[in-house]
Order: C-alpha cells, then structure tokens, then sequence
C-alpha cells in the first residue's frame, strides 16, 4: 500500500476539510482528493461523509485511524533503522528534524539555550520550535504536525498523551516599580482590588489566579487576558496593574529595574511537562532533544531517561 495515501487519509481524519489536510501536507487540494478516493477504492469501503460544512470520517474510517498511525508510525521506524545503516549521518551521528511545541514563556527562556547546545552537540538534530499555547500544543500532537511539546500544567489527563514533568518553574507576582504594592507584601483581599494582566485562558497559574480571586466574598478584580506574555508586561510595566508569571519570564525586567517583585499569597511552581503521543513513535533524533531538554532545563540530578517510560 502506498503510505502517502495513508497519510493523506490522516490529515484529513485530523483536520476535517480538505484544504486544511493539503495545506499540513504542502500539496494541491486535488492531489489530497484523488489519493482519498484512490484509498477508498483500494479497501472498498467509504472513508469519509463529505459534508457542506466540511468532513467527518464514516464507522468505518473511524476504525482504521489508529491502524493507519501505527503504520506510519512503523514506516517512520523502517526509514531512521536504514539511515541509520547507511551511516545517514558524519561518524554515526543521529540526524533527523524534530517539531517541538511549547508555550512563548519557555519559547523565550530555556529553549535558546537548548538549541544552541544541540546545534553543538549533535548538528545533524535540525529543531523547528513552535510556539503555541497547550490546546494548540496537544492539537498538535495528535495531527503529527509536532513531535514533543512542553507544557506548563499541573497535569496532562488525556489517555492519548504521555507526560513527565523535568522542572518546576516557581511563579512571581510583578508590579511597576512606582505601584504601591511594589516590594511590598499583599493578601488576596488586597489583591482583589487591583487590574491584573494575565494569560488566555487555559493557561494553568493564570487560570488558578483567577479562580482564586474571584473566590473573594464581594471581590471585583478587573481582570483583562491575553495571548502574549510580552503584552502583559507591557502593561504591568507601564503601571497599569500586576501580572502573575514564571519567574524565569520577568528575571531580565527584575535585575533592569522595569519591574519589581510583590509579595503576594503563595502559588504552587508549575511543572514543565515534557508530553509525547502515545501511539508514535519517538525518533533517535526526538529522544536526543527530549534528553537535552532534561539535562538543560530540568533538576542536575535527574539523568536522561527514555521518554514517556
């Protein structure tokens, strides 16, 4: 069987719409169109219920997604066994792209620092970082248009996904230096009657912020989200109110004097989770980011482990 034709039918099982499965495969809408029906032709069955308002995989085609991720998934082991063979890389060397996902406090943080060692270390490992939120980052997985995503969350519960957390990243509130809580102390009543700047929702720390202080009896906090971290600070930094955020995002404002610490309740540290698919496999190329990412961003003495074992 013809794996493109595989891979077609996942895309689109993926995405639902015809252009949207041949945009993530870099072809012609027709070309994805002509290799479905090809495939339907060959298992003599119908795959898909074409709808006007897009595609939806019939009883059928439901069945064979996961039989077709495994062969994917077997061809992807079957071609990095004969580069490997081959001797695709200088010496031995693994060679291979990885996708990784993580969200743009990590994306602007710790993963320089990574790429910069792989590209030392191991230069044959090309690293396409992608940011994205953690709904973005697990869509992502799941459409194998990523291969390992860090996400900041207490807990991955999706039966699909296998996550260990490699750090803890402690969470600072921050003010304008001129604000009237900076460097000072504030309980959450008090906090309650501030603006706060925070993430999108599904955001973890934000969305425990939240929670917290709208749990305030008579509490009116004025709270404003948004999709950048960049642009929360922004706004804290002119002194139009706080901010909850990991430290390691506001440690350069912190030491340059644009913002400044407030002592605020307590918040749990966030776990940075290294999150895979369950069903694909992970590359030599994957596990050897996978390890960097350990050694460099998690605790000195936790040794690289095979991922999700």
């Amino acid at each position: 069987m013809d794996t493109r034709l595989l891979r077609a039918f996942v895309a689109l099982a993926r995405t639902g719409s015809f252009t949207a499965a041949a945009t993530e495969l870099h072809l012609a809408q027709s070309t994805v169109t002509v290799q479905i029906r090809s495939l339907e032709r060959e298992l003599g069955t119908r795959l898909f219920d074409r709808l006007p308002v897009g595609t939806t995989p019939t009883p059928s085609g439901r069945r064979l997604l996961e039989e077709a991720e495994r062969v994917l998934d077997a061809e992807a082991r079957l071609r990095a066994t004969a580069a490997a063979g081959n001797g695709a890389g200088v010496d031995g060397a693994v060679e291979g792209q990885v996708a990784l996902g993580a969200g743009e406090s990590l994306c602007s943080s710790h993963l320089p620092r990574v790429i910069a060692s792989l590209r030392h270390t191991h230069p044959g490992v090309d690293v396409h970082l992608h940011a994205a939120g953690t709904a973005a980052a697990v869509e992502g997985l799941r459409s194998g248009r990523l291969d390992l995503v860090l996400l900041l969350e207490p807990e991955i519960e999706a039966a699909d996904l296998v996550a260990r957390p490699i750090a803890y990243e402690p969470l600072v509130y921050v003010a304008a230096p001129g604000h009237r809580l900076a460097g000072r102390g504030a309980g959450w009543q008090e906090l309650a009657d501030e603006s706060f700047f925070v993430h999108e929702e599904g955001c973890s720390y934000s969305d425990r912020l939240v929670r917290s202080l709208l749990a305030l009896p008579g509490a009116r906090p004025r709270l404003t989200r948004f999709g950048s971290i960049e642009a929360a600070r922004s706004c804290v930094a002119a002194g139009l109110g706080l901010t909850l955020l990991p430290q390691v995002t506001v440690e350069r404002q912190l030491r340059d004097g644009l913002l400044a610490r407030v002592d605020g309740p307590p918040m749990p540290p966030v776990p940075v989770q290294l999150t895979r698919h369950r069903r694909r496999w992970t590359s030599p190329a994957g596990q050897l980011v996978a390890d960097e990412l350990t050694r460099l961003i998690g605790p000195e003495s936790a040794p690289p482990t095979p991922l999700g074992r």
